[in-house]
């Protein structure tokens, strides 16, 4: 078995997924954690949109603890890679990957759809006071 060197990326395996990361068994027969907010550059609500059992993914070590823990990161690893192809389902978080929403879309919607909620909350309120009002100027 090879010792981990943190800093060094390396292939690995997704062998469980948990709410908070994935675990991954690393080539030298250890297991490591990818937290959930190392596991891609936007937010991650359910990491299962992200890995799969089985799925094979370019980790970078973060830390390797005298007492066994290996602290890795798919994010880093593939913000350091250079010109290495991303794994499989990593693709799929870029800004040209199939089906993803930039932070930037996922704002401007945030935006539009809360424009539309206050716009309906002042004609609800408007509607309210102008028909109290007039009420009271025809009394």
């Amino acid at each position: 078995m090879s010792s981990l060197s943190v800093g060094s990326i390396v292939e690995g395996v997704v062998t469980g997924i948990t709410n908070f990361g994935a675990f991954i068994l690393l080539p030298n027969g250890e297991t490591g954690l990818v937290h959930i907010s190392e596991v891609a550059d936007s937010y991650v609500k359910d990491i299962r949109e992200h890995l799969q059992k089985k799925d094979k993914v370019k980790v970078k070590i973060l830390s390797v603890n005298g007492d066994g823990k290996v602290g890795l990161s798919i994010r880093r690893a593939l913000n350091d890679g250079k010109g290495s192809p991303a794994p499989r389902r990593s693709t799929n978080r870029t800004a040209s990957g199939v089906g993803v929403v930039s932070f930037e879309d996922k704002l401007a919607r945030f935006i539009k759809e809360s424009e539309e909620k206050q716009q309906d909350l002042r004609k609800n309120t408007d509607a309210k006071r102008g028909g109290g009002r007039s009420f009271r100027h025809f009394d």
